[in-house]
């Protein structure tokens, strides 16, 4: 296993940022991490990406470069080691939409409706060419994550899936399988900073995108929308939707669309909670799986997933305190 220590202090000493002060700023879900470096009057920020993880460096430059052509604001890479899974980024500050709304709750209404213009310009403008296109059965596998993960870690087992991901294929055929847009995945508000001083779209930095693929167009909304990591008001849900579809010109069918897209993203995302705990050894993932599961119940109530709504109810089961235990007993120690 090389010293990414040793490797990064090399990387910095061709950058020329060997003297940088160095601070660690935030790590995720994957094996990535960040540093904040400053040097003098300057800041930068070390992105770390192991090889070999799942998180492709180059993939990130590609996907920003195309995000900076359309005018909004991902960091621009300074410096670039891929064989070794590092990049030196423009420093896009301390300004993170979660943070921001936390202090100032009347914040929340204009900075998720700056979110929701850049998903406009991104989707009105050309994809990325040669990114990925599931299909609804993709979608609907992916949806199996809350059974062989979240289910099994708790019954032991992972239920009926044959029903379960027929009845998810058929939603995301029905409802949620026509033209594809270039969507980022991950697109919520610690992945969003607010740059007041620039013009725009461009006031809104994203981050986290390098897992761009073609998708529906209501999925990035919904990610933003149904944050797993906040509580977004009804209200501001409410307004962000009709705003995105006023916007886009889209009928009322847009409203079982995100319904759908919002219950496969939940189902997705509670497994991978629970995978998070059991195989990487990071529990507190645990702890958001209430708030999801409170988002799924929403999209499932929804006449689009009546089918799927039946079939949730009768083999998942709920994430109360003794079922999270259960799978929290079953996190390696550190």
């Amino acid at each position: 296993m090389p010293d990414r220590k040793a490797l990064s202090r090399r990387f910095l000493a061709q950058a020329g940022w060997a003297t940088a002060e160095r601070r660690f700023l935030a790590g995720d879900a994957s094996d990535r991490s960040y540093d904040r470096l400053r040097l003098g009057a300057e800041t930068a920020v070390l992105m770390d990406a192991p090889p070999g993880k799942g998180d492709d460096p180059a993939t990130f430059l590609q996907v920003g470069a195309h995000l900076l052509g359309l005018g909004l604001s991902a960091p621009r890479c300074m410096a670039q080691d891929l064989t070794h899974g590092f990049l030196l980024l423009e420093d896009l500050g301390d300004g993170i939409f979660a943070r921001l709304i936390a202090a100032d709750a009347g914040l929340e209404a204009p900075l998720y409706q700056a979110a929701t213009d850049v998903l406009l310009t991104l989707q009105r403008n050309a994809p990325l060419q040669g990114l990925t296109n599931l299909t609804a059965a993709d979608w609907a596998e992916a949806g199996c994550f809350a059974l062989d993960w979240y289910r099994k870690a708790i019954t032991g087992d992972a239920g009926k899936r044959d029903d379960f991901r027929s009845a998810l294929q058929d939603a995301m055929t029905a409802y949620a399988d026509g033209p594809r847009v270039m969507i980022l995945r991950d697109y919520h508000a610690e992945n969003l900073l607010w740059l007041p001083e620039r013009p725009g779209v461009s006031r809104v930095g994203v981050l986290d995108f390098q897992l761009a693929q073609m998708g529906q167009p209501g999925y990035d909304l919904v990610s933003l929308l149904q944050d797993a990591r906040r509580e977004v008001s009804p209200q501001t849900e409410a307004e962000m939707i009709r705003y995105f579809m006023d916007a886009t010109g889209a009928d009322a069918g847009f409203t079982a669309s995100y319904a759908v897209l919002g219950a496969q993203r939940a189902l997705r995302i509670i497994g991978i909670f629970a995978r998070l705990c059991i195989s990487a050894g990071k529990p507190g993932y645990l702890r958001l799986i209430p708030r999801v599961w409170g988002q799924l119940q929403a999209n499932l109530a929804h006449p689009a997933n009546a089918r799927l709504a039946a079939i949730c109810q009768s083999i998942l089961p709920p994430p109360t305190a003794q079922n999270l235990s259960l799978i929290g007993d079953q996190c390696p120690s550190p």
